[in-house]
């Protein structure tokens, strides 16, 4: 997915949240978003959240869809916040067969890694100038 198209999709799942908090009746003291993978456990915000739950410094977290906060592992990461006295509650359940579920991680790690792979493409002239450098 492009950019752009992430950035779009974003901006319609802050409204959708928007209107889901409201519905709900539920105040909200601070928001974050982030566009990239639920495979990457290094996203400045997805830290500052874990460090948050363990201070005991939140007592909810709102999410649109499990595989937005991380893709595998979410029972741990949900163990890990009702043990620190933080509810976790998903906006989007989605009801999928175990079939199903496995199919879409499948296509995430494939995703993920056909993307490496192909941003690794522009160093390829780099990388065989270093191979060369240091067969001499």
């Amino acid at each position: 997915m492009s950019g752009s198209n992430q950035k779009a999709d974003l901006q319609n799942q802050v409204k959708a949240m928007e209107n889901f908090v409201v519905a709900h009746g539920k105040t909200v003291d601070e928001w974050y978003s982030d566009i990239g993978s639920g495979l990457n456990y290094k996203r400045p915000y997805f830290l500052k959240i874990i460090e948050e739950v363990e201070t005991n410094s939140v007592s909810e977290i709102i999410i649109a869809h499990k595989d937005r906060l991380v893709r595998f592992g979410y029972e741990w990461f949900e163990d890990f916040c009702n043990r620190h006295d933080c509810k976790i509650t998903v906006m989007n359940l989605q009801s999928l067969s175990p079939e199903e579920e496995v199919t879409q991680d499948l296509l995430t790690i494939i995703h993920c890694f056909s993307s490496r792979l192909y941003g690794l493409g522009r160093y390829k002239k780099e990388i065989q100038k270093m191979v060369s450098e240091s067969e001499q």
